[in-house]
């Protein structure tokens, strides 16, 4: 519903009807000039000499002073003390005016405090009030409703001697919010068959909450009853029913009650095109939106959001242009309503440049454009930069919200920032801006990335209610992190919860499966996921099994997948048997998936080292030559290896045989310590961080200086020994850097964790969790 709709209905609403003139017109003028703050809290209304002469006062204004104060106590909320203070004025005779006890029950009702509401209620009857006015009287009803006793404001209408349009209003209301549908018709009927005739606020009243499809029949009756009370040309009803259809999803009877809609108002026009929109139909709403600009209306800053979101639904960049170009026209640019909805569409037109443009013309930029600059930042891969206006606004104590803190929680997960993500948590459970499951489901996966799998598993059981996105989040954490067992075990108590898997939770399943050797179970839900839980397998799922076929050796069954599959093979189709096809040292299949994978990308690096290594294992030395040939005469890059250590909030980069960092001389030395270890390796195999241009013997000496081993290096002399070293890698680590982790976590006793491109391996006492299966 848009906030136009909602401001109409707010106008209409039976918790805010229209208020009757007050009763005891002197104290309500009095309360109005009054400053409550200043009678003090102190003042007693005990007997006193002077107390025979109040009795002697004039009713109304007997009590001036103290009803003043008791308006006060409601006004501040201090209802207790104002319970106390209404048993010192009946001991002393003094009248409280309906002001005073309407003021009372308002109080009772935005506190939802019924104890106190009853109190006030059977003070009262008993008391003062004997045969209190309807205004009065719908004070109390309104007090049970909102503080959630139908069955005591049921009894209060019942005895309500005299009932107003607003008395119904308000119990419908209340039945109708609370979900008892069933008892609002009923009373409605009542009301019909006392021959009271309908306004069009019980009918707005009731047809707003009618909002999905199980009840379109309702309002198709309601409608019909609209129709013959005469009420047919309304123009709110006739709305308020046009929204009902839309969100009861029947649009062609929305359509149909919108086109024979003689006045249309902003409120019909936006509220439909927010229902097409919210409904996944993005062309209806443009149509909608060229027939208000044909027809003449008046076009504000919340039509354009809507149709911007339209466009964005479609990512039509040329069509979102002109609708800017008329933005621009009107000189409602720099309007924040108009404004981020701009920005956020070129975001999703991948159009960033243009974003930031529309963002820099904003006049006041709100939280909600900042969280779209935010989002528009990591989408580009600029996870930096989201970083960097995150920090601006807290520093500046600008306003924040639940997406920008969700925003940043993915952006550490991409920078395997845990400072900065635990720091920004903190922040954000400090704001109580965690947004409930997107937020929570940030927390896990990033945590999880950063190699702090206690902390996902932490963020995960805080989840009251754990939606889809949060189970997968951590389950694929698991997987990653090579615990297979557990992934698996969070996937059996998803599905005991009678949380669904989508697409993503089985690729998650599938990686758990595949970095340990799982084939059966793995085969098991695959074969599943369709027959059980109604997903359809994408190429993804299909890659993950030929994956797991190649790691296990099973490089037929790969190659007959690939080659049964419902999709074409793609380049990690081939590459994945490739690389099964290296460790298990299959020759004739190994240059059918490189020759297909260097087909679909003939720049492919890992794919050359990959066939180098096949025929460097199988000793075809002269093919070997050749595959490096190949690679210098195409100049190939690869991409640079990196790897990085956080140590006291600070990061460290290394790259392959760097010398820069200011501790270079300590870093090296450290490493000699472990010359032999380096040197034993003769097996003259290429790494993704080795130059082909290398000679053998000058790669034994690369070996020495790869990135993962200066950052382990340098971790060792910077961390305390009895804390984790955790190393983060751009590139899929080599087989020799493996082993060399694992010899140093055995002879240093500390624990090594390293992220590479593919997963987690954990190093302790000369062991990998991976048990050297990745």
């Amino acid at each position: 519903m848009s906030w136009i709709h909602v401001q109409h209905h707010m106008a209409l609403s039976p918790s805010n009807p229209p208020p009757p003139p007050r009763l005891a017109a002197a104290a309500t003028t009095n309360s109005k000039s009054a400053n409550f703050s200043q009678i003090p809290s102190w003042v007693s209304l005990k007997r006193t000499s002077s107390s025979s002469s109040v009795k002697t006062t004039p009713p109304l204004q007997q009590g001036r002073v103290e009803n003043l104060h008791l308006v006060s106590l409601s006004k501040q909320a201090k209802l207790k003390e104002a319970r106390v203070f209404l048993e010192q004025m009946d001991e002393a005779g003094v009248y409280v005016t309906p002001h005073s006890y309407e003021s009372l029950l308002e109080t009772c009702r935005n506190l939802r405090s019924l104890s106190d509401g009853i109190y006030i209620h059977d003070r009262m009857r008993r008391r003062t009030v004997k045969n209190p006015s309807g205004f009065l009287e719908n004070c109390v009803l309104r007090m049970y409703c909102d503080c959630g006793s139908l069955v005591d404001a049921q009894t209060v209408f019942d005895e309500m001697a005299d009932r107003n349009l607003g008395s119904w209003v308000v119990i419908m209301s209340a039945y109708a919010e609370a979900g008892f549908l069933d008892q609002s018709f009923r009373l409605l009927s009542d009301m019909l068959g006392l021959g009271i005739k309908p306004t069009s606020m019980i009918y707005t009243g009731l047809l707003k909450y009618l909002v999905n499809p199980s009840l379109v029949e309702i309002g198709r009756q309601l409608h019909s009853h609209v129709i013959r009370s005469g009420l047919g040309s309304n123009v709110a009803i006739n709305t308020a029913i046009c929204n009902m259809y839309v969100k009861c999803g029947w649009f062609e009877g929305a359509k149909l009650v919108f086109d024979q809609m003689d006045e249309k108002d902003s409120v019909a026009w936006t509220g439909l095109m927010v229902g097409y929109t919210q409904a996944g139909k993005p062309e209806d709403a443009l149509d909608l939106f060229v027939k208000m600009v044909m027809e003449g209306v008046e076009l504000d800053q919340y039509v354009f959001s809507i149709v911007l979101k339209a466009c964005a639904g479609l990512e039509d960049l040329n069509l979102g242009r002109q609708i800017h170009s008329y933005i621009v026209k009107l000189g409602l640019e720099t309007d924040v309503s108009v404004g981020t909805p701009l920005v956020d569409f070129y975001v999703k037109c991948v159009n960033f440049e243009s974003a930031c443009r529309a963002f820099e013309r904003i006049s006041e930029p709100s939280d909600v454009s900042w969280s779209a600059m935010i989002c528009g930042y990591s989408q580009i891969g600029k996870f930096d930069e989201s970083v960097k206006i995150f920090k601006s606004l807290r520093n500046n104590s600008l306003i924040l919200n639940s997406f920008i803190y969700t925003s940043i929680f993915q952006a550490c997960s991409a920078l395997a920032d845990f400072n900065l993500g635990a720091q920004a948590h903190a922040d954000a459970v400090k704001r109580s801006l965690i947004s409930h499951l997107y937020g929570h489901s940030a927390l896990v996966s990033m945590y999880s990335k950063c190699g702090r799998l206690d902390y996902a598993t932490q963020a995960f059981e805080s989840i009251a209610a754990p939606d889809t996105v949060a189970w997968t989040a951590i389950i694929s954490g698991n997987a990653h992190h090579g615990n297979a067992s557990e992934a698996l075990r969070l996937f059996r108590r998803m599905q005991d919860r009678g949380v669904r898997p989508n697409v993503v939770t089985f690729v998650a399943v599938l990686t758990a499966c595949s970095h340990s050797g799982l084939v059966v179970e793995a085969k098991n839900y695959m074969d599943s996921m369709h027959s059980q839980y109604g997903v359809d397998p994408t190429i993804d799922h299909y890659n993950s099994m030929i994956d797991i076929y190649s790691r296990a050796g099973l490089l037929q069954e790969a190659f007959e997948l690939i080659k049964s599959m419902p999709f074409d093979p793609d380049k990690t189709s081939w590459k994945c048997l490739l690389g099964g096809c290296w460790t298990h040292k299959n020759l004739e299949l190994g240059e059918i998936g490189a020759a297909n994978l260097l087909q679909l990308d003939p720049e492919d690096t890992a794919g050359y080292v990959l066939l180098f290594n096949l025929y460097a294992s199988t000793g075809k030395w002269e093919e070997a030559a050749g595959v490096r040939k190949t690679m210098t005469e195409k100049n190939l890059k690869k991409e640079l290896s990196c790897s990085w250590i956080t140590v006291k909030g600070k990061v460290h980069r290394f790259i392959v045989g760097d010398k820069h960092h200011p501790q270079t001389k300590e870093i090296y030395s450290k490493l000699e310590e472990f010359d032999q270890t380096l040197m034993n390796n003769e097996n003259g195999l290429l790494t993704e961080e080795d130059d082909v241009s290398y000679t053998f013997p000058e790669r034994k000496q690369q070996l020495v200086v790869h990135s993962e081993r200066l950052a382990m290096a340098f971790g060792l002399i910077s961390t305390p020994t009895n804390t984790p070293i955790i190393i983060f890698k751009n590139l899929r680590a080599c087989k020799d850097c493996h082993e060399f982790a694992k010899h140093l976590s055995d002879i240093t006793g500390r624990r090594i964790v390293v992220r590479d491109a593919c997963r987690f391996h954990h190093f302790q006492s000369g062991q990998c969790s991976c048990n050297d299966y990745w």
